[in-house]
């Protein structure tokens, strides 16, 4: 993230250029020289989301009543400094750095993989040294701060950018994040989130200046330096030429030499010509110019310019790909409700036609449970189809989204373009218009009926009614797995609905006490499943016109990690329901209606639920019986998948067999590009 070896060259080799700093001083020196204002801190969020998770657990799912306490706190440290927080979210991967997140997706892959390795060696969570996000931590954080009153945003186009020039433009205090990026922007004073100490309101400021005074460049250097040093657009290795011939003129090694040479090396440029001409005597490849003057420019704010760049010529305009085909309201309230952090994926649909989805905790070597990405496929197939408009039939055009979705045995090597999947709905489905913007009685029992067909429990509406919205979620995803994925089992069926009754009466404080004896990798990515559902249960009541309250449908509301797990190890020791609901009847009553909502709509289509008891005990049965099936691992290595492609379904995916797509006869038909993976249920009935 951001300048390769920069952060370290400060921290190390020029520690005069990062500076202590009080926020209760600067948010008081700030207020005296702009007393019609409140002191504002801007907040890169993505790159808090490890400093903000302090949670103990995190491998059972995420803490979620823990996180708000503690996000709470951080909010609450800043507001009574009498500072201002707005919280940036990345809302987009621009294409230029998609070869950076790419690299990064993966190389957090192997991570996981240890961590699971690590979990079936010793039954525990890894140290703190292994840690990785709960799955879903960025999607729903945003929601979080939203929830506790902050100004929060996504961005629509790269968030570092948007960051340094919201904090230009508002005459903002600083930027608070850990990426170097905001060094080399010429924007207001950036500040560490790693070292900052709530306690006592301190931190760091790295110094661009007095970065410029010791390397003895111009601000408006900085963006060069980057590029040739290397960063999210311009990979560290396309100019490894340049910086070994700067270091073969300056002559010297010691710490920090390739720094002080390619400043040394920009300096020479500018004492020759000026700087647009010396530019080209760098002699880069014509690929190579193109790539760093375009890294340079993704560092020019508005009304900025670069002696290294032409900077007559206009910036791109960013293209909408339904632009043609979408009424303008639509994609106008889209994007609003993007910016806002107010809805979740459908902006990136209207717009780019891409979503992305990074990793998510599982286990590369379960070949029972499907990848998150291919379970949920049909559910985001759903989706589009209310999204994207219908053509018609003469109409010489496709209707895809290309999805970059991280799993194990997915090299991420291209997008995999998905087309939309019509809803079976009795009459024809309503129109985002309808969906969004209509206001009379009728139009929320369309918005409901919509959202339960995405997750085809279109027939669940009456059943209910009775519930509110943390339930509704609960029993919208514990239904659909049940019915599409081939291994759940009614134990499973009863941790993930006993954690969801138990959750609503306990606090952070009572959830942090949970005991689990050992940790189970099953249940693990059993965790990661139910958080994963629920982006996409948020993304349905996004696309649907919000049917439900979004802060509704939150994990606070309806999942706790440890909880889960310890339910998890319960249900499959054989223990009673009573147990599993500690004793409190009117909790044990709530389950088993639930169990039965769940259970019911399996039967209405044909599918009976097996009880499978796994007792485990360090990684076994009681019985010493292994309880994985041997045998070829599909997700072990990207070339297993790829001939499994050509060979034919992978394990969990057997015996399912291509659907034909219905249409109702008023809907005008899709264009339908060829799907991968041909996903389908696999239990007779669920039509």
């Amino acid at each position: 993230m951001g300048v390769k070896g920069l952060q370290y060259f400060m921290e190390a080799c020029c520690p005069e250029t990062c500076l202590p700093v009080d926020l209760r001083q600067m948010a008081a020196a700030h207020a005296k020289a702009h007393p019609d204002s409140t002191a504002t801190v801007v907040v890169d969020a993505m790159a808090c989301l490890r400093y903000w998770y302090q949670c103990h657990a995190w491998v059972h799912g995420g803490q979620w009543k823990e996180y708000m306490h503690l996000l709470e706190e951080f909010v609450g440290a800043f507001t009574a400094a009498g500072l201002r927080l707005v919280f940036f979210f990345d809302g987009t991967i621009e294409e230029q750095k998609r070869a950076e997140w790419v690299k990064r997706r993966l190389r957090v892959n192997q991570d996981i993989a240890r961590v699971f390795q690590y979990i079936k060696n010793h039954h525990q969570q890894p140290d703190r040294e292994m840690f990785c996000l709960p799955s879903g931590l960025a999607t729903f954080s945003r929601f979080a701060l939203k929830s506790l009153g902050q100004e929060t945003r996504c961005s629509v186009c790269e968030v570092d950018y948007e960051i340094a020039q919201y904090a230009l433009s508002n005459n903002c205090m600083c930027i608070l994040g850990q990426d170097t990026d905001f060094v080399i922007y010429d924007t207001v004073s950036y500040l560490s989130i790693a070292k900052l100490r709530l306690d006592n309101m301190t931190t760091v400021q790295f110094c661009r200046e007095k970065l410029c005074h010791i390397l003895k460049l111009q601000k408006s250097d900085l963006p060069l330096l980057a590029c040739i040093l290397g960063n999210d657009v311009v990979p560290e290795q396309q100019l490894q030429y340049v910086r070994k011939n700067a270091l073969t003129s300056y002559g010297k090694k010691h710490q920090g030499d390739k720094v002080h040479a390619v400043a040394d090396f920009i300096s020479r440029l500018h004492l020759n010509v000026d700087g647009t001409l010396g530019f080209s005597l760098v002699h880069l490849s014509k690929a190579d110019k193109e790539v760093t003057e375009k890294g340079m420019r993704s560092y020019l704010l508005p009304g900025q310019t670069s002696p290294w760049l032409d900077c007559s010529l206009p910036p791109p305009e960013p293209v909408c790909v339904m632009q043609k085909y979408m009424n303008a309201d639509i994609l106008q309230a889209a994007k609003e409700k993007h910016v806002q952090a107010e809805c979740f994926m459908i902006y990136n649909v209207l717009h780019d036609g891409v979503v992305d989805c990074s990793n998510t905790l599982e286990d590369e070597e379960e070949v029972e449970l499907p990848p998150q990405a291919i379970l949920y496929q049909p559910v985001r197939e759903h989706i589009y189809s209310i999204l994207l408009p219908a053509l018609p039939d003469s109409y010489d055009h496709t209707f895809t989204v290309k999805e970059w979705f991280v799993f194990p045995g997915n090299p991420l090597k291209e997008p995999i373009k998905v087309a939309p999947r019509l809803l079976n709905l009795p009459e024809r489905a309503p129109d985002l218009a309808t969906l969004w913007f209509g206001n009379d009685s009728e139009v929320k029992g369309v918005r409901l009926s919509t959202f339960l067909a995405v997750f085809d429990l279109q027939d669940f509406t009456e059943d209910l009614n009775h519930l509110d919205s943390p339930l509704v979620a609960v029993i919208c995803f514990v239904t659909y797995v049940a019915l599409q994925a081939k291994h759940l089992s009614l134990e499973d069926i009863d941790a993930y609905l006993s954690q969801a009754v138990c959750i609503r009466y306990k606090s952070y404080s009572e959830l942090q006490q949970t005991r689990v004896p050992e940790v189970d990798p099953r249940a693990v990515q059993l965790g990661s499943l139910l958080l994963r559902g629920l982006t996409y249960i948020i993304a349905a009541n996004s696309a649907c016109g919000f049917p439900f309250p979004m802060s509704e449908l939150m994990p606070w509301k309806t999942f706790d990690g440890l909880l889960f797990h310890s339910k998890y190890l319960q249900a499959h020791s054989g223990c009673s329901k009573e147990e599993l609901l500690e004793g409190n009847p009117a909790w044990t009553t709530l389950f088993l209606s639930l169990r039965e909502l769940v259970l019911g709509a399996c039967r209405r289509r044909g599918s009976t639920i097996p009880s499978q008891p796994r007792r485990v005990q360090h990684g076994r049965p009681m019985d010493g019986k292994p309880h994985r099936a041997s045998g070829p691992q599909p997700f072990s290595t990207s070339d297993q998948y790829y001939r499994q492609q050509t060979r034919g379904p992978p394990p969990y995916m057997q015996g399912y067999v291509h659907r034909p797509r219905s249409r109702h006869p008023n809907r005008r038909r899709y264009h339908l590009a060829p799907r991968w993976p041909q996903y389908q249920n696999q239990r007779p009935g669920f039509n």
